[in-house]
């Protein structure tokens, strides 16, 4: 009879375990797929984050090149307006005003020769010395 009662409780201890190992596999299984949905959230945010940055860099470099036409233009027109009515006074030139301030604004463009650079040309601080005596050997 001892052989019965512990086999039976043998098969109850495993079915038991059985059922407890399938529930929290169940809840490993949910906590995979979150994960992966979290990843695959995360990495469509990644990629439409830099879908953005480069709309933004395209869409600045369009109006640049819009800025510059229109300054050409004007200019364009300043210019010929000057030159094909050369008694016309001042006054009655439309572009007359903003002549001198296109002319200010196309030499500032020309005086410009890009961002700053974050380095320098020659060695400085503790390299500054050791590049000195490496010339001198």
């Amino acid at each position: 009879m001892a052989w019965i009662n512990t086999l039976v409780f043998v098969i109850i201890g495993v079915v038991i375990g059985f059922i407890i190992a399938r529930l929290t596999m169940r809840e490993n299984t949910q906590q995979k797929d979150l994960k992966k949905e979290l990843d695959k959230s995360r990495y469509e945010l990644e990629q439409y984050r830099q879908e953005l940055v480069d709309h933004f860099a395209q869409s600045a470099e369009l109006l640049d090149n819009i800025s510059r036409d229109y300054s050409k233009l004007y200019q364009h027109m300043a210019t010929t307006s000057t030159e094909l009515m050369p008694n016309l006074p001042d006054q009655d030139n439309p572009f007359a005003k903003r002549i001198s301030k296109l002319s200010e604004v196309t030499e500032d463009k020309d005086t410009e020769q890009g961002p700053p650079r974050d380095y320098s040309d020659g060695a400085s601080g503790l390299l500054k010395d050791a590049e000195k005596t490496s010339k001198a050997s």
